[in-house]
C-alpha cells in the first residue's frame, strides 16, 4: 500500500533534519585531543631550555639573523605591503582571511594584477567566509591578469563538516625574501590611522632574514591543501642571508595538524614568564586552563596587563563572553583596559621584554582549536622595548576596568555575559 503524501513529506523532513543536526554536531566536535592539564614551570624565558622547548614543541627552530619592522595602522601598513608587491620580480604568495571590495581591495588587486601581467607568478589564497564581501568583478580581473586565486574551504554540502575551519592566517611573501604578517585585513576598515570608529587600530610587521622561509613554508602548506600544487625552488625558497640581529620563528596551527600549537605556545610562555606579560588582543576569551595559567603567573609576581576592544567592536557577542571570564584575573591583580577610540584589532603578546609574539592568533578557543593560524615569535630585547612603547601608547587611550566595577555590573549584564560565555568554544 502506498504511503500517504503527508507521511512521505514527514519522513523526508525527519531524515533531512537528522542529517543537518548530525553534520552540525560533527562540525562542532573537536578533531584532536585537547590540552587539559596545566604546564609545569621548568624554566624562565631566559633559559636555553626554554628556547629549545619552544623550537621542538612548536615545530620550526628559532633562527638568528632577522630584521622586523613594526607598522602601525593602514597608513603605514598598506603602503609598505604595496611597495613590496610592486617591487616583486619572481613570485608573490599572499594568504588572507579578510579581503573586501573597496579602495584598499582595489589597490591590492591592481598591484597584484600588474605584477602578474609582468610575468611574476602570483598566488592568492583567500578564506571563503572572510572574502564574502569581495566583488566577483575584482576576482575576475585578477584572474584575467594571470593571478592564481584559490578559496579556502568554500561551502559544499559534502564538506560541510569542515565549515568551522577557516584560514585566519595573514601572510604575504615577496620573492621568497620579504615577508609580512600581523592582524590587518584587506579592507577599508583598516585604512587611515585609527582616527575614528570607521578606521580600526591594528599592527602588522615587515620581516627580512632566514625566518621568511618559514613564513613561505606556512603559506605553501595551505596552498598545497587547496590546489594540490607544491610551490618550490629558488624563486619561492631562495637562500636567505642574515638581515638583522633578531632571533625569530614562524609557526602555525590547524585542526588537521597541530591544532593545539597556539594554546601550547601561550601556556609555555605564560608559565615561563618571570616579570611581565603585556597582551593586546582583539578577541580575548580564555578557557579555564589558560586563565589559570595567567592567575598562577600573577601569584608568583608577574604583572599582567591586557588591552581589549571597548564599546566599539565588530562582534559584541565576543566582548560579552570575554567580560564573563574576567573575575579570577581581576581578583589576581590583572590590569584590564578597554580601548576607546575605535575597534582594537591588534594581536601582540610581549613577555619579560624579550619575546614578542605577533600574527593572526586571537586569545580565544576559535584561534586555539578551530582556525588555521600563524604567529611570528621575535626574541629581541630592543624590539620588545619598542613594542612595549606602542603598547603603552594604546594603554593611554584605554579605560581600565577594576574588580569593584566588574563585580558591580547590573544583573542583566551579568546574565547576558554569562549566556554569551556558554558560546565560548565557538568564539
Amino acid at each position: 500500500m502506498a504511503w500517504p503524501r503527508k507521511r512521505i513529506v514527514w519522513v523526508a523532513g525527519s531524515v533531512l533534519a537528522t542529517l543537518v543536526v548530525t553534520l552540525v554536531v560533527v562540525n562542532l566536535m573537536p578533531t584532536q585531543q585537547r590540552i587539559e592539564h596545566r604546564i609545569e614551570r621548568l624554566y624562565d624565558t631566559g633559559s636555553p631550555d626554554y628556547f629549545r622547548s619552544l623550537g621542538v614543541l612548536l615545530g620550526p627552530p628559532v633562527l638568528a639573523g632577522n630584521r622586523v619592522e613594526a607598522l602601525q595602522n593602514g597608513r603605514e601598513i598598506f603602503p609598505s605591503m604595496l611597495a613590496a608587491i610592486r617591487g616583486a620580480r619572481r613570485t608573490i604568495t599572499f594568504e588572507s582571511y579578510i579581503y573586501w571590495s573597496g579602495d584598499v581591495g582595489q589597490a591590492f588587486a591592481d598591484a597584484l594584477s600588474e605584477r602578474a601581467r609582468a610575468g611574476v607568478r602570483v598566488h592568492v589564497l583567500l578564506d571563503w567566509v572572510g572574502s564574502q564581501k569581495i566583488e566577483k568583478r575584482l576576482l575576475d580581473d585578477m584572474r584575467d591578469a594571470g593571478v592564481q586565486i584559490r578559496l579556502f574551504h568554500p561551502l559544499s554540502w559534502y564538506h560541510i563538516a569542515r565549515m568551522n575551519n577557516r584560514t585566519h592566517r595573514k601572510i604575504l611573501v615577496v620573492d621568497g625574501g620579504i615577508g609580512f604578517t600581523g592582524g590587518v585585513g584587506i579592507a577599508d576598515k583598516w585604512d587611515g590611522n585609527a582616527q575614528d570608529a570607521d578606521h580600526w587600530r591594528d599592527s602588522h610587521y615587515r620581516v627580512e632574514g632566514p625566518v621568511v622561509a618559514q613564513m613561505q613554508a606556512t603559506f605553501i602548506d595551505n596552498w598545497t591543501k587547496v590546489s594540490g600544487d607544491v610551490l618550490h625552488g629558488a624563486d619561492y625558497l631562495p637562500a636567505i642571508a642574515a638581515a638583522g640581529d633578531a632571533r625569530a620563528q614562524m609557526f602555525s596551527s590547524s585542526p588537521d595538524g597541530g591544532a593545539e600549537s597556539m594554546q601550547l605556545m601561550y601556556l609555555l610562555v605564560t608559565t615561563a614568564a618571570t616579570r611581565t606579560i603585556d597582551l593586546a588582543s582583539a578577541y580575548f576569551v580564555p578557557d579555564e586552563l589558560t586563565s589559570a595559567a595567567l592567575v598562577e603567573a600573577m601569584r608568583r609576581g608577574v604583572r599582567f596587563r591586557l588591552i581589549v576592544p571597548g564599546p566599539i567592536i565588530d562582534t559584541d557577542v565576543v566582548r560579552r563572553a570575554s567580560r564573563s571570564t574576567w573575575g579570577p584575573l581581576l581578583a589576581a591583580g590583572a590590569e584590564i583596559h578597554e580601548y576607546q577610540p575605535t575597534m582594537f584589532h591588534c594581536k601582540v603578546m610581549i613577555v619579560d621584554r624579550l619575546l614578542v609574539s605577533v600574527g593572526s592568533t586571537n586569545f580565544d578557543p576559535r584561534s586555539f582549536r578551530l582556525n588555521d593560524e600563524a604567529n611570528l615569535n621575535i626574541y629581541d630585547t630592543a624590539f620588545a622595548a619598542s613594542q612595549t612603547e606602542v603598547f603603552e601608547r594604546d594603554l593611554a587611550k584605554s579605560r581600565r576596568v577594576t574588580l569593584a566595577e566588574w563585580e558591580a555590573r547590573p544583573w542583566h549584564e551579568k546574565l547576558v555575559e554569562r549566556t554569551m560565555g556558554l558560546l565560548g568554544s565557538q568564539l
